[in-house]
């Protein structure tokens, strides 16, 4: 990939709209990286590619359950030229990257502007292939709540809303045994300038996928809140296994929504058109929800944003529910 030739690509694992992952080794140490390329051939690509570097170099300590930056090269024709997230935040030195991106224009594939990003490799695919493809488990549900729940709260305090939660964009590593899921995909997130509670700024831009977004993004008036909104679909989809099949891909996918006739309504949409709608949870069997995490994703799902939990909250609450808990024996 480089002149150095420090990464070999072995595979291709993953395709989607803006760029392609690859499974890749890094020849000096043989270890296992994934890599992403993002072509910055039009300004809509060019805009994701930076949201994405932005959001992964401006934390400063890593999360084990948010996706891990090695590095990040910028390929111009055939010149490659490593941009570091170990770099001290520098306006020039941005500015000098934005520039080169945002002014390329490229026809030429010998010409050709790319982004890589370098980040830690997951061996274990996505969260929804990974729940759909093992039978229900409690105690797994509860520990990739607490984890995901952890990783929101994290990117929260550090100013970042991701803004496309899904089953898809959540990876699964097995490095220390146990399943540990990592937020991955942050091309549409945001970084918010300032210090300060991060569900003071207000976004415009509507955008996501349809199936998780909440009702305040679908008018285009939200908060960080909304990752909350994406979570709670999550949770309720893993914990009783709704799926849908998505209409692009046929995939099958985790994810909740309303029945209206034939038709498939996103919840966040349903909830726009009738902010008094009863939501039923649990969908399917009451014996496999206890209400505390029924409260949990009511509270989650709130079409108010103002009644909606915040990370914050939601990382103290979910250790509190008694779901996938094991139970203690009593000794007489």
């Amino acid at each position: 990939m480089a002149t150095e030739a420090k990464y070999s690509i072995v595979q291709e694992v993953g395709r989607g709209s803006y760029g392609v992952v690859y499974e890749a080794i890094v020849n000096k140490t043989r270890s296992k990286v994934a890599v992403k390329r993002m072509h910055c051939n039009v300004p809509e690509n060019v805009e994701l590619a930076l949201q994405e570097f932005w959001a992964l170099q401006s934390i400063q300590r890593q999360h084990e359950n948010v996706i891990q930056l090695e590095e990040c090269i910028l390929q111009n024709g055939q010149v490659f030229q490593p941009i570091s997230h170990h770099y001290r935040k520098s306006d020039s030195h941005l500015l000098l990257i934005e520039t080169c991106l945002k002014g390329r224009r490229c026809m030429d594939p010998k010409s050709a502007c790319f982004l890589w990003f370098v980040m830690e490799f997951c061996d274990g695919g996505n969260m929804n292939e990974y729940l759909l493809s093992r039978s229900p488990d409690a105690q797994l549900n509860n520990s990739f709540m607490r984890q995901l729940s952890s990783a929101v709260a994290f990117l929260h305090r550090n100013q970042i809303v991701h803004r496309d939660l899904k089953s898809d964009n959540i990876l699964i590593s097995h490095r220390r045994g146990s399943p540990i899921v990592k937020v991955a995909d942050f091309g549409l997130s945001k970084v918010c300038q300032g210090k300060g509670n991060v569900n003071q700024h207000r976004f415009s831009s509507a955008c996501g996928s349809n199936f998780y977004m909440a009702p305040e993004v679908w008018e285009g008036h939200y908060t960080a809140k909304a990752d909350i909104f994406a979570l709670g679909i999550i949770f309720w989809a893993m914990v009783e296994r709704i799926t849908f099949r998505d209409g692009d891909t046929e995939k099958e996918l985790l994810g909740t929504y309303i029945c209206q006739g034939k038709e498939l309504i996103p919840l966040g949409e349903a909830l726009l058109e009738n902010p008094n709608m009863k939501l039923q949870i649990p969908l399917k069997n009451k014996k496999s929800m206890p209400d505390d995490l029924c409260k949990l994703l009511h509270d989650m799902l709130a079409f108010n944003p103002k009644e909606r939990l915040d990370a914050f909250q939601l990382e103290i609450r979910i250790r509190q529910i008694s779901y996938g808990k094991k139970r203690q024996r009593s000794v007489s």
